[in-house]
């Protein structure tokens, strides 16, 4: 079995866009740790910016191990040892910068946050770099893309290679990370648990949320169409690295960054992001992916729990995971047809909840619709670029 260390290392790797840097600590494997965890990667994208403040803490009964984020932090980005920006808290966990914020190149940013116990962190200084622009993009079919549990419901192999060509400047040196984003089309937007979906509550009142029927314990589960148009915003969990050692200034083609899943048959609209790292970032990625990678654990010795660019002010021997990462980002559009897609595919709704949906039986008025709830992960709002 892995040691709870490499559970947590792996966990921030698939579920966070996270980190960059600095030397393993080996933290001991009980179910008493707990962590601070950071995760902010400010670009200069005019997109919305946030840090999300979270600790990683296990069960002392079961050991099982969760995050429970962190709330009523003062965070703050230092611009040039200069300028103060104050992100503010929109939901539990997550600090969004101002609309109008986004990094410049060739700036220096630094996070600052203090808990709500007093407690003090910074990172290091961080100057954005640069990165190279994408010249093409290309996404070829293949059956059998997927392996492991990278597999949708440990089923569905198929997924879309995305390769990308792109221009390495010389005289310099370079260090790349691939990220895609991927919107569905989303024709269900709410499930509810033992309950039934109410657009209003039994004086009138606008509800839109499940009532739970705690009454009757086998009370089934349903699903509830969206009333608008949906988009399912996906993200790639994979870290895909780049260094430029051997193609210092040479063209680089067909790149392969990414495996986009068949999650259905439908089109769907896909970006590419191209990153600039630090040095320090890509050395600590890379060296956070070959572990998250090995089989069985970590070779050559005991597991170690990355610790990032973020340290407590009064105790600098505390260990925080995450980095503060500044990039620039080349973005590049990509609409995917799956023309090219053969044999069968699960659906969106199946590939994200492992079931197909199941519609409250009709009734008078009912089931009504759901509304479509923009979030992180899904929005109500056509992505620019999509093809009705």
């Amino acid at each position: 079995m892995r040691s709870l260390a490499v559970k947590v290392v792996i966990c921030l790797s698939m579920g966070f866009s996270l980190f960059t840097c600095v030397d393993p600590v080996d933290l001991p494997v009980n179910s008493s740790l707990d962590v601070l965890i950071v995760d902010c990667t400010l670009t200069d994208k005019a997109e919305t910016q946030v840090v999300r403040l979270n600790r990683s803490k296990a069960d002392g009964l079961t050991g099982r191990f969760g995050y429970v984020p962190i709330t009523g932090a003062n965070v703050q980005i230092l611009v040039d040892s200069l300028d103060v920006v104050t992100a503010q808290e929109t939901t539990d966990g997550r600090y969004q910068l101002p609309a109008d914020f986004k990094g410049q190149t060739g700036h220096v940013y630094q996070l600052k946050f203090t808990l709500s116990d007093g407690t003090r962190y910074e990172s290091t200084p961080e100057q954005l770099q640069p990165v190279a622009p994408i010249s093409q993009v290309r996404a070829q079919f293949n059956p059998t893309s997927l392996s492991g549990n990278e597999r949708l419901n440990n089923v569905y192999s198929a997924a879309h290679d995305l390769y990308v060509d792109f221009t390495d400047p010389a005289n310099q040196t370079n260090y790349y990370r691939w990220e895609w984003i991927d919107w569905e089309r989303q024709e269900w937007c709410r499930s509810c648990n033992k309950g039934l979906y109410q657009i209003r509550n039994d004086q009138g009142n606008l509800l839109e949320d499940c009532v739970n029927n705690t009454l009757n314990a086998s009370f089934p589960n349903y699903d509830y169409n969206c009333r608008t148009a949906c988009w399912e915003i996906i993200y790639s969990t994979n870290l895909v690295l780049f260094s430029d050692q051997f193609s210092n200034g040479n063209a680089v083609k067909g790149l392969l960054i990414g495996r986009l899943p068949l999650y259905s048959k439908e089109h769907s609209l896909v970006e590419i992001r191209q990153s600039s790292l630090t040095k320090n970032a890509y050395d600590y990625l890379k060296r956070l992916n070959d572990q998250t990678q090995a089989t069985g654990g970590v070779a050559g010795g005991q597991p170690a729990l990355l610790v990032g660019n973020v340290q407590n002010i009064a105790q600098r021997n505390e260990s925080v995971v995450g980095y503060f990462t500044v990039s620039s980002v080349a973005s590049f559009p990509y609409w995917l047809t799956r023309d090219d897609a053969t044999g069968s595919a699960p659906g969106l709704f199946q590939a994200l909840n492992g079931h197909d949906p199941i519609n409250e039986p009709p009734f008078g008025n009912r089931p009504p619709t759901a509304v479509c709830v923009a979030s992180d992960s899904r929005t109500p709002y056509k992505p620019a670029g999509w093809r009705d």
